[in-house]
């Protein structure tokens, strides 16, 4: 019995715990958004990063005695990489610009995406090619059609546009994929998913039993279709319907119209594809993963990786901290239950 009420205390103060924690970090989060309206502009070059990391690991892997030698060695081999460069100048094959999107159900990061997209287009030249590194599972039809608009201006702005995927651009993710001139995925990247689900809980019949009524006064016949306390109809039931097949048209023409090798009624289904089975789909144009790309494409371009960050304050960076350690929790709790969504049956 001691046991028993032991354990349920310490339940109760991990809970309080965890809900106090969520507050301040909740508190922080709210004060720190109003630094997050300027935004600092970050530009690394990927080339730089990689040789940086060659001479690393190269220095690593040498005896202490014979490290002096080698430094001389790569640093004569640095200037003669700058002078060739500077040779080359204005002659080069173009330059590559690397943005990252990684999206949630709604896609909150859509506002901060298209200032970057701004940024690239304002600089780039007509030979330089922007490579996107896409992860999503999709959410919100109007969030993910907005962040679709986003990557589309790059293709209207000229510029050749290359969205890798790792893990998973599905439903709206793959929505913003298909915006670009080639799509790369990684073997068993989750892929597709074309397709719109609603789900609305009614608690009608409960309220009912416990004489619990519910008015709703509406101006339009269907200002509401289905509600979550009142009573719902065929007739409401049939529109909603309506409405979801209508969307789904929609998302059928804009990746038809984007994709137009696909065979978009025999896809557009609502089922996932894995890399390879979504190249022999056409749904995506080559097979493998981003970093495999980047690398090749570094052997002559010079990359540049894009991003806009908020200024890295000490309340945001505790209320950041706090927020991945609930996420975590979260995560790991629920981590079973999500893996087994991509699985086939």
């Amino acid at each position: 019995m001691n046991e028993w009420m032991a354990a349920i205390g310490t339940f109760l103060v991990q809970g309080v715990i965890v809900t106090v924690l969520i507050v301040v970090a909740g508190l922080l989060l709210m004060r720190g958004k109003r630094g997050e309206r300027s935004l600092t502009l970050h530009v690394e070059s990927l080339n730089e990063q990689r040789r940086a990391r060659h001479r690393r690991l190269t220095l690593g892997a040498t005896a202490r005695g014979a490290r002096k030698k080698l430094i001389k060695h790569l640093r004569r081999e640095e200037k003669a990489r700058q002078k060739r460069d500077k040779k080359r100048g204005e002659a080069s094959e173009g330059r590559l610009w690397v943005l990252d999107f990684h999206g949630d159900i709604k896609a909150s990061r859509t506002a901060q995406f298209a200032q970057e997209v701004s940024a690239v287009i304002d600089v780039a030249h007509p030979d330089d090619e922007v490579v996107v590194r896409l992860e999503s599972g999709g959410g919100l039809v109007h969030a993910y059609g907005l962040a679709s608009a986003e990557l589309d201006r790059l293709r209207e702005a000229g510029l050749t546009t290359t969205v890798c995927i790792d893990k998973v651009a599905a439903s709206g993710g793959y929505m913003m994929a298909c915006t670009a001139h080639h799509i790369k995925a990684a073997p068993f990247a989750v892929i597709g998913s074309i397709g719109v689900v609603a789900q609305v809980p009614n608690i009608h019949r409960l309220l009912k039993r416990n004489d619990v009524d519910v008015e709703m006064l509406t101006a339009g016949r269907y200002k509401r279709t289905l509600t979550v306390l009142g009573e719902n109809t065929e007739e409401g039931r049939a529109k909603f319907i309506d409405d979801l097949e209508n969307t789904h048209r929609l998302f059928k023409t804009y990746v038809a119209r984007h994709r137009p090798e696909m065979d978009i009624e025999r896809l557009a289904t609502g089922e996932i594809w894995y890399g390879s089975e979504a190249l022999d789909e056409r749904l995506v144009d080559s097979i493998g993963t981003s970093e495999a790309y980047l690398v090749e494409r570094m052997k002559s371009v010079e990359a540049f990786s894009v991003r806009l960050e908020p200024p890295k304050t000490v309340g945001r960076r505790v209320s950041v901290a706090l927020a991945s350690g609930v996420e975590q929790a979260v995560t790991k709790a629920l981590g079973a239950l999500e893996a087994t969504g991509w699985q086939r049956r």
